[in-house]
């Protein structure tokens, strides 16, 4: 990766940053994954669905998730080579790779909305890890009749290997072992997403985690999280930052770094301090990839055998975090109104949060 000279300086900074916390919470988002090259449209879409876009005119591979597909045996063609290159192969960039490198020897912690399992495959230690939304390599009851998800892997790649003409053959098509019910992604859309016994061991590591550095020097490293799920991420993080004035955010994400104006106000290429500061918030736009333009989290139409659950696709339900329920919204921050302030090309600024002097401009 190269950097301008701007970028040099600030990408030292938060290497200064990261070395001077006691601990470090990561909070990633879709964009790093589009980062790490997992493009859902363009040429790896066009390569892999040439059939499908051929015989439905589908732009990407989300629009084609949403697709009333007649039939289970075509549906679960499409979802297969879905799952397969999304979750069963690695992504083109060591991204995620780089990322772990830059918290190695660090107490760190990963929150992800991702659902493609980048983390995992660059070795994250999965005590370390809670990803809420759910995993493209699992299944579970669409009722669902029962709380446990189960691994799709060996029957994906049989669905890979074994469909001819967009169809996957008829015995591949998976139903619930206890009720037959149809088989569903176990992808957060509304209530019926089943947080089996894994995800609440790691909804718990990420209380304790949390609660562990609330008053200490605590980096909260924002990576590639876009505004469609704020209540996940970003809101818990910018409170987490207000409450610790030993706290410092970073926000790095092409075209949405943000923070709330209370803390940082930003006009252009000025940065100034903010009034009554209570925390260092640092803003960091730099060099990760555009944002992915739709969820991570898929949503669906119940009026079609999908295998998955309808919903608006930026869903979010009240109990999604239910280790953290206060942090839903921003106004849980105890502030009335809040302004937001967002940093695009060509500009790359911080603030420190300092009070009772300039933070630098770094046009």
């Amino acid at each position: 990766m190269q950097f301008t000279e701007v970028s040099s300086e600030l990408a030292a900074l938060l290497k200064t940053k990261i070395a001077d916390a006691d601990a470090v919470l990561i909070g990633a988002g879709a964009g790093l994954s589009t980062a790490a090259g997992f493009d859902y449209s363009g040429e790896r879409f066009s390569m892999v669905f040439s059939d499908f876009i051929a015989k439905y005119h589908f732009r990407d591979m989300y629009s084609g998730g949403f697709y009333p597909f007649r039939t289970p045996e075509e549906l679960w063609a499409y979802w297969s080579r879905y799952i397969f290159i999304n979750r069963y192969q690695d992504p083109p960039r060591p991204v995620y790779a780089q990322v772990l490198k830059l918290v190695a020897g660090k107490d760190f912690f990963v929150l992800t909305t991702n659902v493609d399992h980048c983390f995992q495959k660059a070795g994250i230690d999965k005590t370390r890890l809670f990803y809420t939304q759910g995993d493209y390599g699992l299944w579970q009851c669409s009722v669902p009749c029962h709380r446990r998800t189960y691994d799709n892997e060996e029957t994906v790649l049989k669905m890979v290997e074994r469909q001819t003409d967009m169809r996957v053959p008829s015995d591949l098509i998976p139903r619930c072992p206890k009720c037959g019910a149809p088989m569903a992604m176990n992808l957060r859309s509304d209530d019926t997403f089943v947080e089996d016994y894994g995800w609440h061991e790691a909804a718990t590591r990420y209380t304790d985690f949390v609660n562990a550095h609330k008053d200490g020097k605590l980096l909260l490293l924002e990576l590639g999280v876009g505004s469609n799920t704020p209540s996940i991420i970003k809101y818990p993080f910018w409170r987490l930052t207000y409450q610790n004035p030993n706290a410092t955010y970073v926000c790095i994400n092409f075209g949405e770094a943000e923070c709330p104006k209370r803390h940082c106000g930003i006009s252009g290429s000025a940065v100034k301090t903010a009034k009554e500061p209570r925390s260092r918030l640092f803003l960091l736009y730099d060099s990760v990839k555009r944002q992915a333009s739709c969820p991570n989290s898929i949503a669906t139409n119940k009026r079609h055998s999908l295998p998955y659950r309808t919903t608006n696709p930026s869903f979010v339900t009240a109990n999604c975090m239910p280790t953290l329920p206060k942090f839903a919204c921003p106004s849980d921050f105890g502030i009335s109104e809040i302004e937001m302030t967002e940093v695009t090309v060509p500009y790359t600024a911080f603030s420190s949060g300092s009070p009772g002097r300039s933070s630098a401009c770094i046009p």
